[in-house]
């Protein structure tokens, strides 16, 4: 098998970030759930950009985070989401490719605008999400180029992908041409909705179709119908090759091969916005493996990424990842 050209290639919903600060109050007077995550129609993303306050505006979508946090630690990373040919969508483009990621999937021309995300942060350092998708459910099998999917070392899918069809499809397609490869291929969970409504599938998915799979502890506890966070790792371990499941401020804990590896949190002086912690989690992790650490090591990179990340308002480094990354491990 040649070297791969890159060492992850990821798969997700290219957004827009809208970054804004907020009270309580202000969720409750929307009449949104703090600290969740929810999917909105075009009709409310304006309404409800229209109400808050002034914010930040960044591409984003789980697992283009990913990516960015990949190549900030010199990971050879490639991101495929779909942008529409308008103002954000160039925003988009331009974001994730400053970063250093390649990103050569098409605008789409016609059809919805670029999705985007409104995220309202509390003082508690506690976001939520209103996702307006847009373009990113536009995300076909024809804008795979399977060269690239085979000249990946990892293949990295988000689960917030997998609600719309045609995505779905396409990640699925991913999957066989990877593994056909004789490639590796990781999966996030993304989010307790996600799993609900796709329990089957991702369950599915850990016998034999994944390598790697992220979830935090309530997607856990969703994806096996319970309260009991070690019966849920239990049956984890039962199916997943490797299982990373996160635990906020508990840590984390890695399944692989019958082994349970308890890796602490990393500590950090104030939680400002926990927006992109697990996806700057699975950047660490992804980048160990790739630099060849054991899973505890990639566990604490994992770890150390995410402190960085929460640190501070924005899912996008704002210290040196790699340098941080050369001090703990080098």
């Amino acid at each position: 098998m040649t070297a791969p050209r890159y060492d992850v290639l990821a798969i997700g919903n290219a957004l827009v970030d809208v970054i804004t600060t907020a009270e309580p109050e202000f969720l409750a007077e929307q009449g949104i759930e703090k600290g969740g995550m929810r999917l909105i129609d075009a009709h409310e993303a304006e309404r409800l950009y229209r109400d808050m306050g002034a914010g930040r505006e960044i591409s984003g979508g789980s697992a283009a985070n990913t990516c960015a946090g990949l190549a900030a630690m010199g990971v050879r990373s490639a991101f495929v989401g779909r942008v529409a040919d308008d103002q954000l969508g160039a925003v988009f483009a331009h974001d994730i490719r400053a970063t250093g990621v390649d990103y050569v999937t098409a605008a789409n021309i016609g059809g919805p605008p670029t999705g985007r995300c409104l995220i309202v942060v509390t003082p508690d350092g506690d976001r939520t999400m209103n996702t307006y998708l847009g373009a990113c459910q536009e995300l076909a099998a024809s804008d795979l180029d399977h060269d690239m999917v085979r000249d990946s070392a990892w293949l990295y899918l988000e689960g917030y992908l997998w609600d719309p069809i045609v995505p779905r499809t396409a990640m699925r397609e991913a999957i066989a041409v990877a593994r056909a490869a004789g490639r590796k291929v990781a999966f996030t969970l993304s989010d307790t909705f996600c799993v609900l409504g796709h329990r089957a599938d991702f369950l599915e998915l850990l016998e034999g179709h994944v390598d790697l799979m992220f979830g935090n502890e309530n997607e856990v506890k969703a994806l096996y119908e319970t309260d009991n966070i070690e019966y849920a790792l239990d049956e984890l371990a039962k199916s997943a090759t490797i299982a990373v499941v996160t635990r906020s401020e508990k840590g984390a804990v890695v399944l692989a091969g019958g082994d349970r590896h308890l890796v602490p949190a990393h500590p950090v002086a104030q939680v400002v916005d926990t927006t992109g912690a697990g996806d700057l989690y699975a950047a660490g992790f992804l980048a160990g493996l790739v630099a060849g650490r054991s899973l505890p090591d990639c566990a604490a990179q994992g770890a150390l990424a995410a402190a960085e990340i929460i640190s501070h308002y924005g899912a996008r480094p704002e210290a040196d990842l790699l340098e941080l990354v050369r001090e703990r491990f080098e």
